[in-house]
């Protein structure tokens, strides 16, 4: 009863009686029977009536219980997207090309708003450095975690070069020393003041680089959100669009991804703008070892099979291209 209830209202918004349940799902009851069903329902809290003369419409926890028990198979336009996905391939120039594709596409399909966060990377930790000079230039190369090497262009101050060899020293005692990859700068001789203020400055600026590196999302399909009912009005659509623009990352919840099983539902997301919303939500790895989301915001009332099923076959193919 719960899952024809749910079925009509995302098809329909609008709250339903017992007599539409016998006629549209052919149900082997009286709609008396079926009337005091949805009452028993109503009384666990799973269903929810809007008036006293009108039909009833499912409740959070009734969502809940229908996703989590009651989730019927993905329908054809879910499949299509899978047999997509599995043909397609890295031909990509950036990689923001294929998320802006496979952030339409998803937004096409459903009619809900999209996104796709890029890959964050582990923090990095310093493991080794060397100091190369050549020139006026300074070629700075740093090992760091996972076996990941990057290198450092530098214009080399005047004199400075004398103090590198023991510059390169020091910090390679610093890093033999740190279990966090961090150098103790308050402890840099004064005699290599000049050289060590460069590459501390360097290093500060990298590490913010690399700490930037991923931030933001891509989101499409507020069209299509906001032509859904329940988003007829701006002031009810303000919230969600104004952290969609400042703080996407807030609509993604990783830690929560077992919890909920990747699906948020009214209040039981933290964040008060989504309290609505239903967010289906999955993650995706990289071959270095950094981590994406895919997800897909809507109103309670959406088609969670599809789009868990959807926004499941995006994030495994981005995983399967970028592994």
């Amino acid at each position: 009863m719960l899952q024809a209830t749910v079925r009509h209202y995302v098809d329909t918004m609008e709250p339903v009686g017992s007599h539409t349940l016998v006629r549209r799902f052919g149900l082997p009851a009286s709609p008396a029977t079926v009337r005091s069903a949805m009452g028993a329902l109503e009384q666990k809290g799973l269903l929810t009536q809007p008036h006293t003369s009108a039909g009833r419409v499912p409740s959070q926890q009734g969502y809940r219980l229908y996703v989590d028990q009651l989730l019927p198979a993905p329908g054809a336009a879910a499949l299509q997207l899978e047999r997509e996905m599995a043909s397609l391939s890295l031909q990509w120039a950036a990689l923001d090309d294929l998320l802006l594709h496979l952030t339409r596409r998803l937004a096409d399909l459903t009619g809900l708003l999209s996104l796709i966060t890029r890959p964050q990377r582990t923090k990095p930790t310093l493991q080794t450095l060397r100091l190369v000079p050549s020139g006026d230039r300074l070629l700075v190369l740093l090992v760091e975690s996972s076996a990941t090497a990057t290198s450092l262009n530098l214009r080399l101050p005047l004199n400075a070069a004398t103090q590198l060899p023991a510059l390169e020293r020091w910090a390679l005692a610093q890093l033999q020393a740190s279990a966090t990859g961090n150098l103790d700068w308050e402890s840099l001789p004064t005699q290599l003041e000049g050289s060590g203020n460069l590459l501390r400055q360097a290093l500060d600026s990298h590490r913010q680089a690399r700490s930037a590196d991923g931030e933001g999302a891509l989101a499409l399909g507020l069209g299509g959100l906001m032509s859904q009912p329940e988003f007829s009005r701006t002031a009810s659509l303000r919230p969600l669009l104004q952290l969609v623009e400042e703080q996407p990352q807030q609509l993604l919840q990783p830690e929560g991804l077992l919890a909920h099983g990747g699906i948020w539902i009214g209040a039981e997301h933290p964040h008060k703008a989504l309290e609505q919303c239903a967010v289906v939500q999955a993650s995706y790895g990289t071959r270095e070892g950094g981590q994406g989301h895919v997800a897909l915001v809507g109103p309670m009332r959406m088609a969670y099979a599809t789009a868990r099923a959807a926004v499941g076959t995006v994030a495994a193919s981005l995983s399967r291209l970028l592994a």
